[in-house]
């Protein structure tokens, strides 16, 4: 069994924290690789779900998108039902049609602020994947490209005001850091955070 498929084997013997589900937080800064990791992490949990809250946020609520969370998808689940939600469309500006989350024993909710207070009484553990915000920012920027450029300049400022008002870092039980193999599994912050563990990528 490779490495991922360890730590993924260890958050499935984790207790529930929102109805059934075992629900996993992957936060960090914008850029920093979240989607990517949570992807990876889901093909090793076997398909587990994942909720993208760029699915839930807009761009007048870059972060005002807790309500939307906790009605639409973490009450649900918490009473052992199907979540439902609309995704946000980031270019027709507009809420899609709805999509269907049904309760999984494992599920991944992915984003920049993903392990916000509101939402960690809800989580089963809360995984940060590092990374400075500038340079998480700059690849952002390079993915996105120069026209996307003005939204970058709005995103970036309130993001640094969401963490500071809001810090997710500081109750991490991982933090994740990408190495050219892989990823390394380090304890967080967080006083109950579990030892660390190495992830390679050979089967990611």
């Amino acid at each position: 069994m490779n490495d991922l498929a360890v730590h993924a084997r260890g958050l499935c013997s984790l207790p529930p924290s929102c109805g059934p589900v075992r629900l996993i937080a992957v936060d960090g800064h914008a850029g920093s690789g979240k989607s990517t990791f949570a992807g990876r992490l889901a093909a090793a949990l076997g398909g587990a779900p994942v909720l993208h809250l760029d699915d839930l946020a807009t761009h007048e609520e870059l972060f005002a998108w807790t309500h939307r969370l906790r009605s639409q998808v973490l009450e649900p689940l918490s009473r052992g039902e199907s979540a439902r939600y609309a995704p946000y469309d980031w270019t027709d500006r507009r809420f899609g049609p709805p999509r269907t989350l049904d309760p999984a024993p494992v599920m991944l909710v992915e984003g920049v602020g993903a392990g916000r207070g509101a939402v960690r009484p809800f989580l089963a553990g809360l995984l940060w994947i590092e990374g400075d915000s500038e340079t998480s920012w700059e690849r952002g920027r390079h993915r996105d490209g120069p026209g996307l450029s003005e939204f970058w300049d709005g995103w970036t400022v309130a993001e640094r005001r969401h963490f500071a008002e809001d810090p997710s870092h500081p109750f991490a039980d991982w933090v994740i850091r990408r190495t050219p193999t892989g990823y390394a599994w380090l304890e967080g912050p967080r006083p109950t955070a579990v030892t660390s563990r190495i992830v390679t990528d050979g089967e990611a």
